[in-house]
């Protein structure tokens, strides 16, 4: 049997560097190109997931009282693929059973696991692609970035710093204290990891991969056995994970349900009765505040970490390039439609309007600047489908149409592609007269709100961020002291800010090794991806000892 760890160590170290360095890194490539992946790597992974739907997704050895699985691609086909799933009693004892001999496991040998685990999903990159798309409604490229590299990357963070955690105590050590002219007491201590127990990853709608690879891979790390619970709406790209890392299990000659799927379905979920099982030790949950408040409530024997809903802003006091703003802030709000947990939803403009390289802006035209924007993005269909996709949930539709009576429409939502789709909903509307935009609206929809000036904006965007939560702020501002007093208004709002981005990098994006996804400051979410306290705390470091005689 390969030793995993020696063959990824290069990877782990070249991991741990970047840790420190926080620059950009990142081993495996996002362009999905047949020149790095293979010539016929698309082409292969169109069939194989062709081969998936309308069959038994096959996960042998996997315990099994049913089967689940009624999910519809966005783009309108129906999935037709049935899975495994087992009650929580049977669930919950596969794991219990499979959990010693993974607990016992050296760290060094989960790790190389886990490393292999990685490798292998990068190299089916554009299957994951193709099951991403469809459950999600991501178009093809962003949904090969997301759902592949980038949640491969997140994975790998999560398992570095996994490692550097378990590893910051030796496992043994000689202890020696003096007694003056009496003999030295000499012990010898002995320190083991020891994981919390078994760990409930829920799983979301719109990013399946990205927001469960950190906790999956965390827990995993550090020899907790997980159950991967996935949205109803896109368990495959989840099975495909669980089915990869069970293959790589067996392999090692560990019992494969160290890894487990709870497939469901809508209106018949068993994640409540998961959750309140007392053997859960752990929960990993991305969504809505309400069942974040459900699991604080129901399952608080648990170790809880959240990432919740908040209202995203924009400050615009003044900008020395208003064309690339506008580009800029139109391609955040389109880019899937704003369902994006780093959305922007809420733009403050100062009621007197902003300076620019153009000359003065009123309110209306910075307005209409951004809704020009979008509409000179989204101007071609084929390139309005590519960036915008479609909805994951029709009640997000619903959504945008009532959304439409909270102020003055800037600019309609239209239809932006094949499938459920929609483009950016712009509103204006005014903070002294109304509340509307202080509640999050998710998808694709953004208020321009008119403030007193640039200081009002700000007050307010962080107020809403420290009330309501926010992943996500930025600012356009050339005064540099109106920059630093934002800084520092956001950062005790636990928002983190970006400050006059224009060109290719957006407020939406959070870069592994380098950004810390969410800081589990406000009530967007009590965790931050993947701090060293977003994995410390799935283990307890517990010692052994005896004198040491001669």
């Amino acid at each position: 049997m390969e030793n995993l760890f020696d063959r990824h160590r290069g990877l782990l170290e070249d991991a741990l560097k970047a840790l420190d360095a926080r620059g950009f890194w990142s081993p495996y490539p996002e362009a999905p190109s047949g020149r790095i992946y293979g010539e016929t790597a698309r082409a292969d992974a169109d069939a194989a997931f062709a081969s998936l739907c309308q069959s038994v997704f096959l996960l042998p050895g996997h315990p099994q009282t049913g089967t689940a699985g009624k999910e519809v691609s966005p783009f309108g086909p129906v999935l037709s693929i049935s899975y495994p799933t087992a009650d929580v009693k049977t669930l919950i004892a596969a794991s219990k059973a499979a959990a010693e001999g993974w607990a016992h496991s050296s760290p060094q040998s989960r790790v190389g696991l886990c490393l292999e685990v990685l490798a292998r999903l990068n190299r089916m990159s554009f299957l994951m692609a193709n099951a991403v798309m469809h459950t999600t409604g991501q178009a093809f490229a962003m949904a090969f970035q997301a759902g592949g590299p980038h949640a491969q990357d997140r994975g790998l963070e999560a398992v570095a710093t996994a490692y550097r955690e378990m590893t910051r105590t030796p496992q043994s050590a000689i202890w020696e204290k003096p007694q003056g002219k009496a003999p030295s007491i000499v012990m010898e201590k002995h320190w083991r990891i020891v994981p919390r127990g078994i760990s409930l990853v829920i799983g979301c709608n719109t990013f399946p991969t990205w927001n469960s690879y950190p906790g999956l891979f965390a827990s995993l790390a550090t020899g907790n056995t997980v159950i991967a619970k996935p949205h109803p709406g896109a368990i495959l790209p989840v099975a495909l994970t669980v089915r990869v890392i069970r293959e790589v299990l067996a392999e090692q000659g560990y019992d494969p349900n160290v890894v487990l799927l709870a497939a469901d379905e809508a209106g018949a979920e068993i994640t409540t009765d998961l959750a309140r099982t007392p053997d859960v030790a752990i929960i990993d949950y991305t969504g809505s505040n309400a069942f974040a408040d459900w699991l604080r409530t129901h399952a608080g024997h648990a170790r809880l970490y959240t990432e919740e809903a908040g209202v995203n802003s924009i400050v615009i006091s003044v900008t020395d390039d208003f064309a690339g703003m506008c580009a800029n802030i139109a391609f955040s709000l389109s880019l899937y439609s704003g369902q994006m947990c780093t959305s922007p939803q809420d733009i403050f403009v100062p009621a007197a309007g902003i300076e620019t390289n153009e000359g003065h802006k009123s309110f209306d035209d910075v307005a209409n600047g951004i809704a020009t924007a979008i509409d000179a993005l989204l101007f071609d269909p084929a390139r309005a489908a590519n960036i915008c996709g479609t909805i994951a949930n029709p009640a997000t539709l619903a959504r945008v149409k009532n959304a439409r009576v909270l102020g003055r429409v800037v600019r309609d939502s239209a239809p932006a592609g094949e499938g459920r789709s929609a483009s950016p909903l712009l509103i204006a509307v005014d903070a002294d007269a109304t509340k509307a935009h202080e509640s999050e609206c998710f998808g694709p929809v953004a208020f321009i709100v008119k403030v007193k000036n640039a200081d009002a904006g700000i007050a307010a965007a962080s107020r809403l961020a420290r009330e309501k939560g926010a992943i996500t702020a930025a600012l356009y501002e050339t005064d540099e002291a109106r920059i630093l007093a934002a800084a520092e208004a956001f950062a005790q709002a636990g928002v983190n800010l970006s400050v006059n981005l224009i060109g290719g990098i957006f407020v939406n994006q959070s870069a592994a090794f380098s950004d810390f996804h969410v800081t589990g400051a406000n009530p967007a979410g009590n965790a931050s991806l993947t701090d060293a306290a977003f994995v410390v705390e799935r283990f307890r470091t517990v010692m052994w000892r005896r004198l040491k005689t001669a």
